[in-house]
């Protein structure tokens, strides 16, 4: 007996030891593949359905009692059971779980942790309340910090802590914590609060972050009055509009503030209403929380209540409007009404619009279907929309050196959201009634494209020429006309219009558009209109509107490279007007830029194959000039981008059943796009699955003409691919080229790739760069080699290279290659050999190609042929043993002993080998 020590290494290779001693047997095991196959099959049991389902729950019949204590404290027992079986872990422990034990001694409110997990799903589920096609707040903010900006100075007051009432006596802690308290509350009535002038934008922010900061940390260490102050002192920001350009991001940085405040308040009291760390149900009622939970609710309400000041009065409930779920049914269908009438008392039309804004999304949030509190809060503002062209309003501007058209546009945010919260899910009804009343106003464009902007484009479109005359009739001082028509573009461009009226829609806008001087306002709308052009017109109407752009665009190219992305359907790019657009650009990188947008828009836009020879054409010249931009200074990421633009149009090229014509187009993109290689790979899939598909017209029934086209397919891989810089990118090409070539009957030229190849093993580097990575090669080349073994089985036999011949070569490259040291994978190549040399002694395969005739049938079981493999397997073997004994010469520290018997004891006759 032999005993090796078992080191790590060894331990690597112990398995393949065994899976010899125990695999290998004298003669090679005679597989039946259909038998086995039909033996591991699952075994078909008769059922009777009934109402029998297998994805129906299981029943359970739940019983509930509740009982009723001192005011104070609620207690609730609940008991379940199922009707189809019970939990055995429950019956061993009696119905007693000790982590239960455990997580019901701990105090709830000091593990506010535990709470996390119901937190996050409630508020999921909240928000799963509105449909994913609702545009969320959070999407908003970012844009409108970023657009309403301002360089003049800020002014921020600050609060100031009392240091009254620290030092207290245990004895007098009570009265001592509820003197504080009303003394902090005097302190906010007295102005304890520190104003900073000449702030900048930025330094206005990181103010109010800290400010939101402190709330928090005022929170967590349960100064709750100090929270309320910080709150109340930020709500009072939004009645300043002395910086009035800047006040829309002012707002949505307070009202992060009051989001803040509203979760902390509500998550608290939630917190109150857990009884022995059992959370309420998503959907509880008020019946289920306690009392204690209900007072500290109130308390918050009548604090709030008592605030002086109406605007920091409504934004403060406003923010808890939530909490009045703890409180009764209709508490928030109760409370919105008033707070939107409690709007009415803002004499700033801009601070009302906001407040009404922040009311919507809160309601949204809280109680989306009560849609009717939020129209009556949108309908109430246009009953006070004449204040914005008040006196008032005018003295305000006038000081502040601000443009009606500038402060028009400071309404839009409000204005938006309120009228998105409001046509969600809305019916059609709503939007006439809303028209209606926008004409009462005089047709104002603010609204007019609010509304556009905020209802379903299958109504806006159905409306179309109402909308236009509302158009033509509204007021254009401070929102030009050309916007509005932008707007009723975008939603023609979802929902089509009534066809009676396409052109004259397509005339009254044109009108306007084309008289627009400012080259980027009139880009803005053309971009839009172009895609109704394309959609609903012929030639003759889109080479119009295509002519008439080139004669805006001309003085300023650049602008033109939006226009691009808009081009619908394909046959625009060969319009007679389209040459002299793209012969705009002289300068190169312009150029580039032009026809990526161009191959962009098609691939986005072009929903079928084409063949049109004028496309083709005027596109394979689009993306010749992109091939032509790279050089050697080209990036990496932008020769990949090019690449996959090209890749995308060769994609959408189709010629039917004229497959020579397909080819014919490969083989000319392949002269166009030779820098490219990802091109080059698109290329050589594409050529096979052409051979792919004669194959399936014919039925693998190949005449001489479809015998011809297939070969010359092959001959087209078979010459491309050695011009890929990639290694395995070549080698599984020509491993993939060689089975399409098997396929089709073209057994040469499958050795061909075969031996190619075989002859390229050799030439894996040691460390090949992945993902820009340099990464170790053998993992790729031990996947591919199992993948051309599993190939290897049904290539027969070339009449003039012997037995075996690919065979033999492949473990002669695979002898002479050099691995790692230490390195198992050679060993792994091994046994997968045996695999392939053991399924090669069967009398029938498990799998063949469709009319190739494989060993199995060309041998017939001869005995030479047996005794081939016979040798093979020998010398597989032995190098196999070779290496176990390397392992068991190494000196390491034996942990323990593992005895194997030396190979003459196991038993092996090589003369047939199989597993």
């Amino acid at each position: 007996m032999t005993s090796f020590p078992l080191d790590i290494s060894f331990c690597k290779c112990k398995c393949i030891y065994i899976n010899i001693y125990f695999s290998v047997h004298k003669h090679a095991r005679s597989r039946n593949y259909v038998s086995e196959s039909d033996v591991c099959k699952l075994e078909s049991v008769p059922l009777d359905f009934g109402d029998y389902h297998p994805l129906k729950p299981i029943t359970v019949t739940e019983s509930k009692t509740k009982k009723m204590s001192r005011k104070g404290s609620t207690s609730s027992t609940s008991s379940s059971s199922s009707s189809s079986m019970m939990d055995p872990l429950s019956s061993v422990l009696d119905g007693t779980d000790p982590l239960s034990l455990f997580a019901a001694a701990a105090d709830p409110l000091t593990t506010p942790a535990s709470m996390d997990g119901v937190r996050k799903k409630r508020d999921k589920d909240d928000s799963s309340a509105l449909g994913s096609d609702f545009e969320q707040w959070s999407s908003k903010r970012g844009e409108i910090l970023a657009k309403y900006t301002t360089t003049e100075k800020l002014s921020i007051n600050l609060y100031m802590g009392s240091e009254k009432g620290k030092a207290t006596t245990s004895g007098s802690a009570v009265s001592e914590k509820v003197r504080t308290r009303l003394e902090e509350l005097d302190d906010l009535e007295e102005g304890s609060q520190k104003e900073l002038l000449n702030l900048t934008q930025q330094d206005y922010m990181n103010r109010i972050e800290e400010l939101n900061q402190s709330l928090k940390d005022a929170w967590s260490s349960d100064q709750k009055v100090k929270a309320l102050k910080i709150v109340i002192q930020c709500s009072k920001l939004l009645s300043d509009t002395t910086v009035i350009q800047f006040y829309p991001s002012k707002f949505v940085l307070i009202t992060d503030i009051l989001d803040t405040f509203g979760k902390l308040v509500y998550e608290r009291i939630l917190s109150m209403c857990m009884d022995n760390r059992v959370s309420l149900s998503d959907n509880f009622s008020p019946e289920t929380v306690n009392d204690t939970a209900k007072e500290t609710c109130l308390n918050w309400f009548f604090k709030i209540a008592s605030i002086r000041e109406l605007i920091p009065r409504f934004y403060v409930e406003a923010a808890i409007l939530k909490c009045n779920k703890f409180l009764s049914k209709t508490g928030i269908s109760e409370c919105l009404p008033r707070l939107t009438s409690v709007i009415r008392g803002i004499g700033d039309p801009l601070v009302a619009v906001y407040a009404r804004a922040y009311l919507c999304r809160v309601g949204m949030e809280v109680a989306p279907q009560l849609k009717e509190s939020l129209n009556k809060n949108f309908f109430d503002f246009l009953l006070t929309f004449k204040q914005i062209h008040g006196d008032t309003v005018q003295n305000q501007l006038v000081v502040q050196c601000v443009e009606i058209p500038l402060y028009l546009t400071l309404y839009s945010p409000a204005i938006d959201w309120i009228l998105q919260c409001i046509a969600y899910h809305a019916p059609e009804i709503l939007l006439t009634e809303t028209m209606e009343r926008c004409k009462k106003l005089g047709n104002n464009a603010l609204l007019l494209n609010s509304i556009m902007s905020a209802f379903r484009a299958e109504f806006i479109a159905a409306r179309s020429m109402d909308f236009i005359g509302m158009i033509k009739e509204c007021d254009e001082s401070g929102f030009p006309k050309h916007l509005l028509f932008r707007s009723l573009g975008l939603n023609l461009a979802l929902a089509d219009p009534p066809e009676n009226d396409h052109l004259q829609i397509l005339n009254e806008a044109w009108k306007v558009i084309t008289k627009l001087k400012n080259p980027q306002d009139y880009i803005n709308c053309a971009e839009v209109w172009v895609e109704y052009t394309c959609r609903h017109f012929t030639k003759r109407e889109v080479n119009t509107v295509l002519a008439d752009v080139i004669k805006h665009m001309t003085p300023d190219r650049n602008l033109i490279l939006r226009i691009c992305k808009i081009c619908l359907f394909v046959y625009l790019y060969f319009q007679e007007k389209f040459l002299p657009f793209l012969d705009m650009f002289q300068k190169e990188s312009v150029r580039v830029e032009v026809c990526k947008c161009i191959m962009e828009s098609f691939i986005k836009h072009q929903q079928e194959s084409t063949k049109d020879p004028v496309i083709l054409n005027a596109l394979l010249h689009i993306c010749k000039t992109m091939h032509d931009s790279v050089n050697a200074l080209t990036l990496e990421d932008e020769k990949r981008l090019l690449a996959a633009l090209i890749n995308g149009f060769i994609k959408m090229v189709s010629f039917g059943r004229d497959f020579e014509q397909q080819l014919s187009f490969y083989v000319e993109a392949r002269s166009m796009f030779c820098n490219l290689e990802p091109v080059l790979v698109q290329l050589i899939h594409s050529v096979n699955q052409l051979a792919m598909e004669t194959r399936k017209v014919m039925r693998g029934n190949h005449s001489r003409k479809t015998a011809a086209f297939v070969r010359a397919c092959v001959a087209f891989c078979f010459i491309t691919i050695p011009s890929l810089s990639s290694i395995f990118t070549r080698l599984n090409l020509y491993l993939h080229s060689g089975q399409v070539a098997l396929a089709n009957q073209c057994l040469s030229q499958a050795d061909a790739f075969f031996k190619a190849a075989v002859s390229l093993v050799p030439e894996v580097p040691k460390m090949i760069s992945v993902d820009g990575k340099m990464r170790p090669s053998d993992a790729f080349l031990l996947e591919f080699l199992c993948n051309f073994f599993s190939t290897l089985l049904v290539v027969p036999d070339h009449p003039e290279q012997g037995v075996l011949f690919l065979v033999r070569g492949l473990l002669n490259v695979i002898q002479d290659y050099t691995w790692e040291d230490n390195s198992d994978d050679k060993i792994r190549i091994y046994t997968n050999v045996l695999h392939l040399l053991s399924a090669m002694t069967q009398e029938t395969y498990i799998y063949h190609v469709d009319k190739v005739d494989s060993n199995d049938t060309l041998y017939g079981g001869d005995s030479k042929f047996l005794a081939e493999i016979s040798k093979l397997c020998e010398t597989v073997i032995a190098q196999i043993l070779d290496h176990l004994k390397t392992l068991g010469k190494e000196e390491v520290e034996p942990l323990s002993s593992f005895h194997v018997p030396p190979p003459e004891l196991l038993n092996i006759d090589c003369s047939l080998v199989g597993l």
